[in-house]
């Protein structure tokens, strides 16, 4: 099905290009409409075309090292899958599926090459709009990579929140501990050895009115790191829950699989039945 200018203005891809250049291209590439299910492209095929989709739904996916399918891009309307692929001339690494009925816009090199050919300066546009995408992409993939709660949460703590992380850690070791003791030990000690000349003789009412002083500033302090640990932990299992539901989606797409194919065989069980009563009489 030949392709019209309108088409190719509501692709970001060619939204650089100007009229004379969307006719040249308009001129080479083509229109598919792929049935509900029916595969696009394969993995493992070498790819001749790239596709851009009109409209539909497409489901782009590869199987990893454990043999489990992974969705790797579902494009929408106007965004692209298969370029890469295409423009190296190398094997499809992904699997492109029409989720729904799906019309797309077909093109390969030697289309490109034409568009290129008549208008150098096209490629240029394309390769800016490439480019951004390709950004994006590669931000997407950073942001998803780093998604570690202990750091998402470190890099929006204050000052302060990181001073009651401090002293918080301090005063739950063995070095406050220990250092604290000595420091009691020494006052009691150098105040009963000076009798009534000691500044806070027995039983210590101006140490006891520290100790209450540190305690009421240390619990709030104290207080203030568990809620940011509570943070750590709600981050935490919010991440886990989005693994977990990513993982019971696709236990349940392979559960589907399962049952599709399981039609599928009674389907054939039918119709070899059929056929061996048919051959019968």
């Amino acid at each position: 099905m030949p392709c019209d200018i309108e088409t190719l203005k509501g692709v970001p891809l060619f939204g650089l290009l100007d009229d004379e250049e969307l006719a040249v291209l308009a001129g080479q590439v083509d229109l598919q409409t792929f049935a509900p299910r029916q595969r696009i492209y394969k993995m493992g095929e070498v790819a001749h075309r790239g596709y851009i989709v009109v409209s539909g739904a497409v489901r782009v996916a590869t199987i990893d090292e454990d043999n489990q399918e992974v969705v790797v891009d579902q494009p929408a309307e106007g965004e692209f899958f298969g370029f890469a692929s295409m423009l190296s001339g190398a094997p499809h690494q992904t699997e492109a599926l029409a989720v729904e009925e799906t019309t797309c816009i077909e093109i390969d090199r030697k289309d490109i090459g034409v568009l290129l050919h008549r208008k150098p300066d096209a490629g240029l546009d394309m390769m800016a709009v490439l480019g951004l995408q390709f950004q994006n992409a590669q931000q997407l993939v950073r942001v998803r990579a780093n998604r570690n709660p202990n750091e998402i949460i470190e890099a929006k703590a204050t000052i302060g929140e990181r001073i009651a992380d401090g002293v918080a850690s301090f005063g739950g070791s063995w070095t406050f501990i220990v250092t604290f003791g000595f420091v009691l030990v020494t006052y009691a000690f150098i105040n009963v050895q000076l009798g009534d000349r000691a500044w806070d003789r027995y039983p210590f009412i101006l140490l006891n009115l520290f100790l209450s002083m540190l305690a009421a500033v240390q619990a709030p302090v104290i207080m203030m790191s568990q809620n940011r640990q509570d943070k750590k932990d709600r981050l935490r299992s919010e991440l886990d829950f989005d693994v977990n539901r990513r993982a019971h989606s696709e236990i349940q797409g392979l559960a589907h699989k399962i049952n599709l194919l399981s039609d599928r065989l009674g389907d054939v069980e039918d119709m070899l039945r059929q056929n061996l009563q048919n051959s019968g009489r």
